[in-house]
């Protein structure tokens, strides 16, 4: 009976600690994220906090993405921790922001991979089959070709007759297990069974021939081995890129449901044109290239999930259209812009924001926009500095558009620099008010040493500086040759500075050779003085 109590008791406090399940995915505490490693071979988990409006974001397309992994029996599970709540797990793990998301393989807590792919679901079970899979799925008939398109917004096959072929039938070797058996010769002629068979074999080769039902002393590995080098590069390609999944094959049904004739690469996607073939040499770089070039629509629309794919993309150079859902030609504006997107592809990446969106404010003061000011475009590069361009004309025809990237493309456009009017009382209190208008003019002062606060004014750590830079400029108001000022860098860009992050601090010394002077400082306190 003692022991039967102690059972009890054990398997009670088994199922206490045993993860939850929230929409298929498991809610872990410190009290058994160490079981839920031991339980499961690849575990994702997202690190989040109840109030991140990311995290609210990621919310659903996180679920659909375990749902869809545990519909398919697959051995990944997705989990979550409040790290909020769990501060010490959040601390073990190094999350420093919301949501953190991390891959663990095998129990192994010591070197976790952090996801880095996109938010929705489709990207997230991609990016985690290609780590826990090969990286092209063989595709032995047109239901499984059918089924990969199908799974996702982009899909990539290689279709090579020889080198595919070889997945299905290459290095086949068998052992022989019972001790004392003769291993086949060399110069054995070795017939593979099919694809097909293989699951449910009655017979194995054994020197030449097969011998019925030697289930019990052989055993065999198939590996992939692909002969042609264009397969070879193929699957070089598939390995570099995680968001998007691979399929080859060398059966000739797939050749004829996709209409090929010849070895070749298709890209399929669930938009635009619906595919686009390869064409060219076949190279890893010229395969990567093709699809970083396709596997994003012509014109994408800038949400949560898809700022990853935006950002984390190779097109450095970006055009917005600022554009309101609510505007009544709303659906003839953004085909102008699809429209004049055509002939960018793989140079310009053409995106699309919702103008009355509240999560889109922010961008648009970014660019010194105001939502009665949209429809509007512009372009910016994203290149070690960010530079924006304004187009000179406000008409939003595709030609207009279309003329606006070529000439950017030729270096025809000047860099837009945003600057709000100047002040009637700018130089009246102890701390001088800059603008994008007469920052050169002040800060280069060559009898004068400038010293200048870049701010925002929704940044908390600016706020926090304020009393301070009032107090040194009261410090130094009397000195003719020091000057304490400040500039709002959401509404004004200059030039000469670039700023990254607020606020910054830089002092302009008196001298003929524009210097600047990088001033470092700590956001719990100022010693400017």
């Amino acid at each position: 009976r003692a022991l039967l109590c102690l059972a009890l008791a054990a398997a009670a406090r088994v199922g206490a600690d045993a993860p939850e399940e929230e929409d298929n995915v498991l809610v872990l505490r410190k009290s058994n994220f160490a079981e839920a490693l031991s339980a499961h071979k690849y575990l994702l988990v997202e690190f989040y906090a109840p109030w991140c409006g990311h995290c609210k974001a990621l919310a659903p397309e996180y679920a659909k993405a375990a749902g869809k992994l545990k519909a398919e029996g697959s051995e990944i599970r997705l989990a979550k921790v409040d790290a909020t709540e769990e501060s010490d797990l959040a601390q073990q793990y190094g999350v420093r922001g919301y949501p953190t998301i991390k891959f663990f393989r095998n129990g192994d807590t010591a070197s976790p991979k952090e996801y880095t792919a996109g938010r929705e679901a489709d990207d997230i079970v991609n990016w985690l089959k290609k780590r826990t899979g090969p990286a092209a799925t063989t595709l032995p008939d047109g239901a499984a070709a059918e089924s990969l398109v199908e799974s996702s917004e982009v899909a990539v096959i290689g279709f090579f007759k020889v080198g595919a072929r070889a997945s299905f039938q290459s290095s086949f070797s068998c052992h022989l297990l019972s001790q004392g058996s003769p291993r086949p010769a060399a110069s054995s002629s070795v017939r593979v069974p099919s694809a097909q068979a293989l699951g449910s074999a009655s017979c194995w080769p054994r020197q030449g021939c097969l011998v019925p039902g030697a289930r019990d002393h052989l055993c065999f590995s198939l590996v992939q081995d692909v002969e042609s080098d264009a397969a070879k590069l193929f699957l070089q390609a598939a390995e570099a890129i995680d968001d998007v999944p691979f399929g080859i094959t060398s059966n000739s049904d797939v050749f004829s449901k996709y209409q090929l004739d010849k070895d070749g690469v298709v890209l399929f996607k669930k938009f635009d044109e619906g595919r686009n073939n390869f064409e060219g040499e076949v190279t890893k770089e010229n395969l990567l290239d093709f699809i970083k070039h396709n596997q994003l629509p012509l014109v994408i629309e800038f949400t949560e999930q898809t700022a990853p794919k935006i950002f984390g993309g190779e097109i450095k150079t970006h055009i917005l259209l600022f554009l309101p859902k609510s505007v009544s030609d709303y659906d003839g504006k953004l085909s102008n812009f699809k429209k004049a997107a055509e002939g960018f592809k793989g140079k310009i990446l053409f995106i699309f924001i919702d103008s009355d969106h509240s999560d889109n404010q922010r961008i648009l003061e970014f660019f010194g926009l105001k939502k009665e000011e949209c429809p509007a475009v512009r372009l910016i590069t994203l290149e070690e500095e960010m530079t924006k361009y304004k187009p000179e004309s406000e008409e939003l025809t595709a030609d207009r558009i279309a003329e606006f990237c070529r000439r950017f493309l030729e270096g025809k456009i000047k860099p837009h620099l945003m600057s709000q009017e100047l002040p009637e009382d700018w130089d009246k209190q102890p701390v001088k008010v800059l603008v994008g208008k007469n920052f050169e003019e002040v800060a280069f002062d060559e009898k004068k040493n400038v010293f200048v606060e870049f701010y925002a004014p929704w940044c908390g750590h600016c706020k926090q500086l304020a009393p301070i830079w009032d107090k040194l400029g009261e410090t130094y108001k009397d000195h003719e040759n020091i000057v304490i000022a400040k500039m709002d860098s959401t509404a004004n860009e200059v030039e000469a500075v670039r700023v990254h992050s607020f606020p910054t601090l830089k002092l302009f010394p008196a001298s003929a050779d524009r210097t600047v002077i990088d001033y470092k400082w700590g956001a719990a306190h100022c010693d400017c003085v």
